[in-house]
């Protein structure tokens, strides 16, 4: 599978240089001209790309977690995790479903895939796994604490709505699903065990 990372809205220039290197984020800075001919120091972080998958049971049942990491609120969300240096999109997405839940997968379906925040240059690869078979128990970092929770398939609509739903990208599709017919058919037709 061939996945274009999605384009940022404000890439960062050729010429930035980078003038802080973090575990996570690097800092990139640069001249930019403004319209009255003066210039002014831009910015922009950069990190590494993340995965998101959305495993669906054989029985339609979508695969959520329920997670705690140090520092965090515990929230809902789905299994996933950051793409390694040189590691390809579809198999960070396979590595991190099968280290989150235990689940390898025989189809994965890019959903969506965006750069969501203006300053960050950081893409996020949205899948939906399916034919699902459990090969081991999960396998997690120490600072993650993850139950799985499976629900329906109008369950997960209802996580849009939800407070603790860590996918704010997705939880925007979800409440359009809801008061959209065609949206939700659309949508339930994704979700579907079959492929």
């Amino acid at each position: 599978m061939d996945i274009e990372r999605p384009k940022s809205k404000q890439p960062i220039p050729a010429h930035a240089k980078r003038v802080f290197s973090g575990r996570i984020f690097d800092v990139y800075q640069w001249e930019q001209k403004m319209f009255d001919g003066t210039t002014e120091t831009f910015e922009k972080l950069k990190r590494p790309d993340t995965v998101v998958v959305y495993p669906v049971l054989p029985d339609g049942r979508i695969i959520l977690t329920d997670q705690e990491q140090p520092g965090k609120k515990p929230f809902l969300g789905a299994t996933g995790g950051r793409v390694d240096e040189g590691e390809e999109i579809l198999e960070a997405a396979k590595r991190e479903l099968l280290e989150e839940s235990g689940y390898k997968a025989e189809k994965f379906i890019l959903w969506d895939a965006q750069q969501p925040v203006g300053k960050i240059d950081w893409a996020i690869y949205t899948f939906i796994a399916k034919g699902l078979t459990k090969v081991a128990g999960p396998d997690l970092d120490p600072g993650e604490r993850i139950t799985l929770k499976p629900v329906t398939f109008d369950e997960f609509l209802e996580m849009g709505a939800n407070e603790r739903f860590s996918e704010k990208a997705i939880a925007i599709r979800l409440l359009e699903a809801k008061l959209n017919p065609e949206n939700k058919e659309e949508l339930r037709k994704s979700f579907s065990p079959e492929y």
